[in-house]
């Protein structure tokens, strides 16, 4: 009898580690066509540049420039803005987050087919293009640390270390886009919740920590909450110190967080500035009280997955924007939720009501790639040799071919020593070309949007005189700069300007 279960308990573990693999193929299937796709979307456009930059010894911020934390740009730089490369490692990152979610789901769930559900539903919808987990952007590569600092809290016996490298992966995260900052407060909440689990009362709670702050206790009584936030903020305290050695503090500070205010605010507007921000912040809270009141019914496993499901939906909703892929931070609990309706089949109805909420929210919020299969299609159609290189990249966005043009002009019409200045949203045609811009702005609404930047860049091109002005977009904006230009030629609708000395 002993070896029919020793036996059956094998084959259980061998199917577990079968189905991971079949899944981890599955996923790098969806996702080979992404390391064949053209420079062809803006803001990994914008990242190559900066990676250049960042290799030819351009102070990030200070002297090359965009909006978000520096681990993104760092990763770029070590491939010298290589798209290729960048996307093969967010393919071994999804990997690694596949990996990582399956582990996670082992832990949380009891039953063999929540973990299935889980890991499944994560490997296909973050291999498909769906939510444009085919792009190189911040959230492919912050997935992975997320996942692995969740694994280390969620573990039956934890010490201080796990708490500590929890909270130092989560900074990684935040560094690469500061919305990992959720996902933080989402864990500190359950480290803070389970401490009282049993017999939670918020005004117990608060009073305790009343206390031990009364007494200095509050680094002995709250010893892990405390290891975890001070290995969060370390890093960042870190980064901090870095640009203000290089004189680059109060850049890296704008840059990241408080012009971030302005793009959150502007579309959160609701009878004054931030309504919808605090709206959303009230109901979060009501959800969290609901969560903590109801937490030993749904069990300690369905009250992680539902904190962190919380705040990955505010996370996400979080600037109002409908952009696809900030729906990938929702994906790691979202997954997770659907093997806990399997799991936890008495709450099946409330569960599934939550689901349906949710894909009414992210529908009506987000813009989702349809195109899924005409897009394995083109990649097919493209390595078969049935369609043309133009072809191929006009699918992906109808100005690649032009920006391609446009790169090819510039190699043949340059030296290494010229400068080009490009009025357009397509930064990736420096990139193609090799070339970085003559100020820090890379893309006109860059430009346009922020105070000083017009001027800056004026400044830049006075002083560096760049051979070739290009605009893809409508040059009033830009009449100024023309003044020592003529007009060479155009290339599908971009005008060519030459300096005319």
């Amino acid at each position: 009898m002993k070896k029919i279960v020793d036996k059956a308990g094998a084959y259980s573990r061998d199917f577990k580690n079968l189905f991971l693999i079949g899944i981890l193929f599955i996923f790098s299937i969806l996702r080979i066509p992404s390391l064949v796709e053209p420079d062809w979307y803006g803001d990994e456009g914008i990242y190559q540049v900066i990676g250049m930059a960042i290799r030819q010894g351009k102070l990030l911020y200070g002297q090359i420039w965009d909006n978000k934390p520096p681990v993104l740009y760092l990763i770029f730089s070590i491939f010298n803005g290589d798209l290729f490369f960048a996307r093969l490692l967010s393919l071994i990152a999804g990997i690694v987050a596949l990996v990582l979610i399956f582990l996670l789901s082992k832990r949380l769930f009891g039953n063999k087919k929540s973990i299935y559900i889980a890991t499944a539903s994560f490997g296909i919808l973050f291999g498909l293009p769906l939510l444009e987990g085919n792009i190189a952007n911040a959230e492919n590569f912050m997935l992975a640390p997320i996942i692995l600092a969740a694994l280390l809290l969620f573990k039956k016996e934890k010490s201080s270390k796990h708490y500590l490298l929890s909270g130092l992966i989560l900074s990684l995260a935040f560094l690469t886009k500061i919305v990992a900052v959720f996902d933080f407060a989402a864990f500190l909440i359950f480290i803070f919740i389970t401490r009282f689990y049993r017999n939670f009362n918020l005004k117990t709670a608060i009073k305790m920590v009343i206390l031990s702050i009364k007494n200095r206790r509050l680094t002995v009584d709250f010893k892990d909450e405390i290891i975890f936030v001070l290995s969060f903020i370390s890093p960042i305290i870190v980064a901090f110190a870095f640009f203000a050695v290089r004189g680059a503090l109060t850049d890296f500070y704008k840059a990241t967080f408080s012009q971030n205010v302005g793009y959150v605010g502007y579309g959160n507007y609701f009878l004054f500035p931030m309504g919808r921000l605090i709206l959303k912040l009230v109901v979060l809270f009501a959800a969290l009280l609901l969560a903590i009141k109801f937490r030993q019914r749904v069990g300690q496993a369905g009250f992680f997955i539902l904190v962190w499901l919380m705040f990955s939906l505010f996370n996400c909703l979080f600037s109002e924007r409908p952009y696809t892929h900030y729906v990938l931070v929702l994906l790691p609990s979202f997954s997770l939720f659907l093997g806990y309706i399997w799991e936890n089949k008495k709450l099946f109805v409330l569960n599934l009501a939550i689901l349906i909420f949710l894909f009414l929210v992210i529908s009506k919020s987000f813009y989702m790639y349809t195109k899924i299969s005409a897009y394995y299609v083109n990649y097919l159609s493209f390595l078969l040799g049935k369609k043309s290189v133009t072809s191929y990249q006009s699918f992906f966005d109808k100005n690649t071919p032009r920006d391609y043009l446009l790169a090819g002009f510039i190699k043949a019409n340059t030296t290494s020593k010229d400068y080009i200045f490009l009025w357009s949203d397509s930064g990736q045609i420096y990139a193609l070309s090799q070339k970085l811009p003559p100020g820090r702005y890379i893309v006109s609404y860059h430009i346009t949007f922020y105070k000083n930047a017009t001027v800056e860049t004026q400044n830049a091109i006075d002083k560096l005189q760049p051979k070739y002005i290009i605009a893809t977009k409508d040059i009033k904006d830009i009449y100024y700069l023309l003044r020592n230009y003529d007009l060479k030629m155009s290339i599908k609708n971009a005008q060519i300007y030459e300096r005319q000395l």
